[in-house]
Parts: C-alpha cells; sequence; structure tokens
C-alpha cells in the first residue's frame, strides 16, 4: 500500500492525472457499456455520491432494501478508472455488477470516456458544483485521502485549482466541456450541486422525468429524507468511514454539503484574484454557476 500515497501528478493527454486512474487505461479505454448502464459523471467533490445514492434507491430502494445496509455506495455504483494494487479494479466491479440497469462513476473529463458510452447511446447524468466551493471541498478531500497527492496548504493548493494542476485536471475544462456535450446528446442530464442544495425534491423529479421513472409521491419523499446530507453522513454506508486510506479525523469524506462554505476559507484577495481568473477561463455565458443560495 505504501508505493501508492500520496502519488505524484503527471501529464495525460493533456489532463493532470495520478497512476491511480491512468494503470488499468487499456481495459477503460474498451470497456464496453451497455444500453441500460446510467453513468454518473462529475468533477471530484461535486455531488458524485448524493446522485449515487439517489440513483440507486429509486431504482434498487424497494427491490434490494438489504443494500443499503450491507453494501457500500461504492461498491453498488463502482468508480470505473480507479485501480488501486490488491484491490479490484473499477472496470471489473462494473462487470460484476448483478443489477440492471448497472450504476457508474467517474470522473473522466468527457473527452476521455470510454467511447462505448456514446455508441450504446447510455444515458449520464452530470453534477456540477461552483468553482469556489468545489475548491475547498476537494483541498479537504485531499489532506484526508491518502492515495491523492499531498495537498500543500490552502493558498498554494488554491493556485494550482486555478492552474488545473489537480487530479482529473482543470475544473474549467471538465465543466465547460461536459455542457458543450449536453448540447448536442439528449441523454445527458446536467444537474448542479447548488440546485441540490436549493430543494432535492425538485431536482429528484427532475431526475426521473429524464430517467423515465415515475415512482410514487411517498417513495420520492422517502428517497428525499433518506439523502439529506446529515442523514447520508451518519451512514456508514454512504460516509466512506470504511475506507482504510481515508483518514476521517483529518476531514470527514462528507464534510458540510453547504453552499458559500468558500467564504471561510478565501481571503478577499484570494477572492478577487480568483474572480478575475475566472471570468477569463468560463467563455461560455451559458453555463452559470451561483457562490451563494
Amino acid at each position: 500500500m505504501d508505493a501508492l500515497l500520496r502519488p505524484e501528478l503527471f501529464d495525460f493527454h493533456g489532463v493532470c492525472m495520478s497512476h491511480i486512474f491512468t494503470d488499468n487505461w487499456v481495459k477503460i479505454q474498451n470497456f464496453q457499456a451497455r444500453p441500460d448502464d446510467i453513468l454518473i459523471a462529475t468533477y471530484p467533490k461535486a455531488g458524485t455520491t448524493w446522485v449515487s445514492y439517489i440513483l440507486d434507491l429509486l431504482y434498487f430502494g424497494e427491490t434490494h432494501p438489504e443494500r443499503q445496509t450491507s453494501l457500500p455506495i461504492f461498491e453498488r455504483v463502482p468508480f470505473l478508472e480507479i485501480t488501486i494494487p490488491q484491490l479490484a479494479a473499477g472496470t471489473d466491479l462494473v462487470d460484476n455488477l448483478p443489477t440492471s440497469p448497472r450504476l457508474i462513476k467517474t470522473h473522466l473529463p468527457v473527452q476521455l470516456l470510454p467511447k462505448s458510452f456514446w455508441e450504446q447511446n447510455c444515458r449520464i447524468v452530470y453534477v456540477a458544483r461552483n468553482a469556489k466551493d468545489n475548491a475547498v471541498s476537494y483541498f479537504h478531500f485531499d489532506r484526508m485521502n491518502q492515495i491523492q497527492p499531498e495537498p500543500g496548504d490552502w493558498s498554494s493548493y488554491l493556485e494550482r485549482f486555478m492552474e488545473g494542476r489537480t487530479v482529473f485536471g482543470s475544473w474549467y475544462d471538465h465543466v465547460n466541456g461536459w455542457w458543450e456535450k449536453k448540447q448536442s446528446v439528449s441523454k445527458l442530464h446536467y444537474m448542479f450541486f447548488e440546485d441540490m442544495v436549493e430543494n432535492t425534491g425538485r431536482e429528484i423529479d427532475k431526475l426521473c422525468s429524464f430517467l423515465g421513472v415515475t415512482p410514487r409521491a411517498e417513495k420520492k419523499e422517502q428517497i428525499r429524507g433518506a439523502v439529506q446530507f446529515d442523514n447520508m453522513k451518519k451512514d456508514n454506508m454512504a460516509n466512506y468511514t470504511m475506507v482504510q486510506f481515508m483518514d476521517s479525523k483529518v476531514s470527514p469524506f462528507m464534510r458540510k454539503g453547504k453552499v458559500g462554505d468558500w467564504k471561510n476559507h478565501f481571503t478577499v484577495a484570494q477572492s478577487e484574484r480568483f474572480d478575475k481568473d475566472y471570468l477569463k477561463k468560463m467563455k461560455n455565458p451559458t453555463l452559470r454557476f451561483r457562490t451563494e443560495l
């Protein structure tokens, strides 16, 4: 395990990566998607586990209720590109899923996604989070996750985030790349973390409509309750406390789940610098984020 700890970043097809997500690359690129697969795609720390949990409850909450108490979310919704020696590769976990549809998670930027997802016309749910909160959340995640590169202090981390020198590359390229893809792909549903915080029920309704599922009103209400942040934070099947290389004492995997926590981290000068840089990099006027509610 020691060789894994705190890997170095390197340039991989123009995207900053660590070997944890590239060691199995041939298998990842040759991955065979199925038409009914549902892919949850995000930049890291944008609400991936939240949406994974909602989809798992929507599809299997009633038919396989035992999953909720016996299988951690990362086994129910495997992480396609992760490869940790001595543990099953993400591609194998997906191939061994007994459920249909298969729910699959990825952080890959749109241009690196295995092409079978497009060929099979799979449904894809993309979740995006405003850059400032995303940077803060990713910083704390990198502090507690031993298989992420060493984050250093907040100010140097923020510089690297702005430059796209974090695992999975530039936040700007990621959210913009998937947004542009949405314009030409009808089976891509683009969601915002902030909308989910503001009104989880409304966003679950939109998801159901995109997926073509019509759960009973009480089931939807039950899901909405189960996926409230405080409930998920206490749920050992959702909060990643069982993962040996994540140190919840440094920072919990599920930390705050709020909009606007960036204000507790950014200095005024950092915020102004970030805003200036943001205007340069966010070219698409149709993609808008909220940094407070």
